[in-house]
């Protein structure tokens, strides 16, 4: 039997040709692995400017999450006891000499400068409601996805002031959005019953973070609000 000669102008490698290749294989392997399990970071997702955890970015689970826990809300006549006002819901209450607004406007932001004072100077943001993005802090307000007078009319009124403060700095849920200020001031107190926000492409994200936050603080909601609130999620 004739011994079999390699293919015409192949070069055998050298042994330190295969060592690289090894070496480089198993590095392509590692940095894979790292960033699937989230402990890098390679920018090779979708590179929105929406910030992480807005709305805009709810998951089909996170959908699914919010029909589970739409269930599980307590739906009754909407009741606006007297006394209500805004002092009390203390807010922005201070952490590490940031008051919740700058936490959230630098969170939320992009490219977020602050000063001396945790004031933001400079940076970009995206408003979800309507799909604008500013680069002045100023054109911003914080939104409470659940209004505070909202809340009171769903329960906060038999809160503690402590609880209310915890609810209106609460950085934990859905809660707290730098949105455009004209969008938050039209939507005032009101429920998704009777706002929405005018991006029409936001309106599942925004009702998976109200039925979040409505289910999160143990508030209700009325007929009309749930009515609502299913008919946004029978389109998600």
């Amino acid at each position: 039997m004739s011994k079999q000669s390699s293919p015409r102008g192949r070069k055998p490698k050298s042994k330190l040709a295969a060592l690289v290749s090894t070496l480089v294989g198993v590095v392509v392997v590692v940095v894979i692995v790292l960033q699937q399990s989230g402990v890098i970071d390679l920018g090779t997702e979708g590179s929105s400017s929406e910030p992480q955890g807005a709305p805009g970015d709810a998951s089909a689970s996170d959908v699914d999450q919010a029909r589970e826990r739409v269930e599980e809300i307590r739906v009754e006549e909407e009741n606006d006891p007297g006394g209500y006002d805004r002092s009390l819901f203390p807010h922005w209450s201070e952490e590490d000499g940031c008051s919740t607004r700058e936490t959230v406007l630098k969170r939320d932001g992009e490219g977020v400068e602050i000063d001396e004072d945790c004031r933001s100077t400079s940076g970009s943001w995206y408003s979800a409601y309507d799909g604008e993005t500013f680069d002045d802090a100023q054109d911003l307000d914080i939104d409470h996805m659940v209004a505070l007078k909202e809340a009171w009319r769903s329960g906060a009124h038999e809160w503690s002031t402590e609880d209310r403060g915890r609810f209106a700095n609460d950085l934990d849920t859905t809660q707290l959005w730098a949105v455009s200020a004209s969008t938050n001031r039209s939507k005032g107190d009101a429920d998704p019953s009777d706002w929405l926000p005018p991006l029409e492409s936001s309106h599942c994200d925004y009702v998976v973070s109200w039925i979040e936050v409505k289910h999160e603080w143990d508030l209700s909601m009325d007929p009309e609000e749930e009515t609502a609130v299913r008919e946004v999620l029978e389109g998600c």
